[in-house]
């Protein structure tokens, strides 16, 4: 038999490769599906089917890609909308595969048509659930997508999967959802990296609602944020297209190049915030590399080229975690660097960066004003306190409301460690702001040095 379950780093996708005898099937499938087929075929299998749990927000799924690869037949659930490939999942429907037996069962609530899947093992007995969206460690599936005027449906018709359907199977069944910790499906999902029914039952917060209504309202009263490029990929997940082929090769450029090009192009900057600050391209966008997957959707646009500046091969990581985002158009990467860049003689912008006990002793100084733009979360504020005077921008929400943010005075930028800091002041100082400071060690670094904090 062969389990293996794919992480995919700073998405924190979880997709799944099961197998018996000669036989595969694969579980919501990311973009680049190298990684199964190698699996499969080191085990002396063939794919034969690819299984969705959901229509997908956060990536590109690769179930046509895979399917072009190895011939496996594509089942999608919510069968409510068209899809231009593949086939629908009918619930109870069963899969053979090898010894073992996957069963459909309806799940909705996330999405309209969600499916989870059961696997029974060769003796019969059911051991694991692929719950897709609707069941994490620690957390359910979110209800907003649809639009707030369809979430209380969404919510009732989650709690009825949950309560209904998943936690009935048995407290030592494995649950698998397609996220961990840090995905952006899920505020609170937990650490865990494996979890059960009976944990969930036990342990999950929001499981503990007494009931229906009090679910529901739980649900309602929590609004995650929702990324700009989602609704691009709900469109490419439905039309299955276009196929990758494979990673594309990103084209090296030397300094002359590289500025060439840049005209028209969006540049990304993938190095710590440490060396973006101290020297980067003028109008570069700082994200760093592990960091790519959370914000390139905040910050980068579908409609430009992207130009790469990292050191070493990073150009080749950030190029995989962009295309499984739908960021296909990527120019190349500026060959050598940084230092090749200013061993050529081109002009580089910096940001100044302080110190916590730098910046925490700066409101009691006086003129001129101390104007810190903090760019946590909300939860965070609620979590960790306020620095007493701050104004409170999410970093998501920089670039809608970056006009209550001064030019006419130093802007001291604030995280929780100081690198989303630098990805707020790299995309401010691109659009004309000159004086600014990132506050290196954030909340943490804060409260190590008791500077005020306001709860």
């Amino acid at each position: 038999m062969l389990f293996d379950r794919i992480v995919s780093e700073g998405l924190a996708h979880y997709s799944y490769l099961a197998g018996d005898k000669n036989e595969a099937l694969v579980i919501d499938p990311r973009r680049d599906v190298d990684v199964y087929v190698e699996k499969a075929s080191n085990a002396g299998m063939r794919i034969a089917h690819i299984l969705e749990t959901h229509r997908n927000e956060d990536y590109f799924a690769g179930s046509m890609e895979l399917a072009e690869r190895t011939g496996a037949e594509v089942w999608h659930a919510d069968s409510q909308w068209d899809y231009r490939y593949g086939n629908n999942v009918r619930p109870g429907q069963k899969w053979k595969v090898g010894r073992l037996e996957f069963e459909a069962i309806p799940t909705p609530g996330h999405t309209p048509g969600s499916m989870s899947y059961i696997l029974r093992d060769p003796t019969g007995i059911p051991f694991i659930v692929f719950c897709g969206d609707a069941l994490f460690a620690g957390e359910v599936g979110r209800i907003d997508l649809m639009g707030p005027e369809n979430a209380t449906e969404n919510a009732g018709l989650l709690y009825d999967s949950l309560f209904g359907r998943l936690l009935p199977l048995g407290d030592e069944v494995i649950v698998c959802p397609a996220h961990g910790s840090g995905s952006v499906c899920g505020e609170l999902i937990s650490e865990r990296l494996w979890t059960t029914i009976g944990l969930e039952r036990k342990h999950n917060p929001r499981l503990q609602a007494r009931g229906k209504p009090e679910f529901v309202k739980t649900l309602l009263n929590s609004q995650p944020e929702r990324p700009p490029y989602f609704s691009r990929m709900e469109k490419a997940n439905l039309a299955g297209g276009p196929i990758l082929g494979a990673l594309p090769d990103i084209r090296p450029l030397d300094p002359k190049d590289f500025q060439a090009l840049s005209e028209g192009a969006q540049i990304l900057d993938t190095r710590q915030e440490l060396a973006y600050s101290a020297a980067h391209i003028p109008g570069a966008q700082s994200i760093w590399l592990d960091g790519l997957a959370s914000f390139a959707g905040w910050f980068l646009g579908y409609d430009q080229p992207i130009l790469l500046v990292g050191e070493g091969n990073d150009h080749e990581n950030a190029a995989r975690i962009l295309v499984r985002l739908g960021f296909d158009n990527i120019a190349g990467f500026l060959a050598g660097g940084m230092l090749n860049w200013h061993m050529s003689g081109k002009e580089s912008a910096s940001i100044r960066t302080l110190q916590v006990f730098e910046i925490c002793r700066l409101p009691d100084i006086g003129e001129p004003p101390v104007w810190i733009l903090d760019v946590r979360s909300g939860s965070e504020l609620l979590k960790d306190g306020r620095i007493d005077g701050a104004q409170h921008i999410p970093l998501t929400e920089i670039a809608a409301r970056m006009g209550e943010v001064p030019k006419n005075t130093t802007v001291y930028v604030f995280c929780g460690s100081g690198m989303r800091s630098m990805v707020a002041a790299s995309f401010l100082q691109a659009r004309g702001w000159k004086e600014m400071a990132v506050i290196l060690g954030g909340m943490a670094g804060w409260r190590s040095k008791k500077c005020p904090i306001k709860r």
